[in-house]
């Protein structure tokens, strides 16, 4: 069939990959991916043997055209990212626009990402919340966090180990530091944490601690619990 398929990936435990991802990879032409390493190891477990192609933010509106042009012979392509759902801080955005504009049949499945689980294990209220994925590291950051001031709603953030400490003070400073908050970390993995606390405490606990693992920051909303 031709389409093209969003299929997310575990974002640790490899169990959380559904039967139905699955079976999409194997009956697919191609797996567009970031690495074929690390998606190879997935198929490794999963005994799937599908051709890849190296997929990724740096080769992507190169390849853009060809890909479209592809799926709209009649190949049933599937995008993966190396972890969690294709689109969400990942590249997927530029493919998808463009097979919507050619009128190429989509399909996101549904599976794994890393900030639905650190929202609801937060205790921090998720009936609404926005999802601002990575804050500007130099360029930008400050004017983003002065936008958020007003912003009532639960906020998701991911960050890098190396800038958690940074981002902490940052949001401390901008948004004060008794805003409630929680810190997750390695979601789904062996290792899982969360934090929780104010902003100041977090911060706090952090600048003495190391960190590895990919990093989930949930902060309550202005007037939020």
């Amino acid at each position: 069939m031709s389409k093209l398929f969003i299929i997310p990936t575990p974002v640790g435990n490899l169990e959380d990959m559904s039967l139905r991802a699955i079976r999409v990879l194997q009956e697919a032409d191609l797996v567009l991916c970031e690495d074929t390493r690390v998606t190879g190891k997935l198929f490794k477990h999963y005994d799937i043997d599908t051709r890849m192609l190296s997929f990724h933010q740096h080769n992507e509106h190169r390849l853009l055209e060809s890909i479209v042009t592809r799926i709209a012979g009649g190949e049933a392509m599937a995008l993966v990212s190396d972890a969690g759902m294709p689109g969400i801080s990942d590249p997927a955005f530029l493919l998808v626009r463009a097979c919507v504009k050619q009128g190429v049949a989509v399909e996101a499945l549904p599976g794994p990402t890393a900030f639905v689980p650190a929202l609801v294990a937060s205790g921090i209220p998720c009936d609404r919340f926005c999802f601002e994925g990575f804050l500007p590291v130099k360029k930008g950051r400050k004017t983003r966090l002065e936008s958020l001031l007003g912003e009532s709603r639960t906020m998701v953030f991911y960050e890098s180990p190396h800038r958690l400490v940074k981002t902490l003070k940052d949001l401390s400073d901008s948004l004060g530091p008794d805003r409630n908050a929680c810190v997750s970390r390695e979601i789904s993995k062996l290792y899982e944490t969360h934090h929780r606390g104010d902003l100041a405490s977090l911060h706090q606990e952090f600048v003495s601690r190391t960190v590895k693992g990919e990093i989930t920051i949930v902060v309550a909303g202005k007037d939020g619990v």
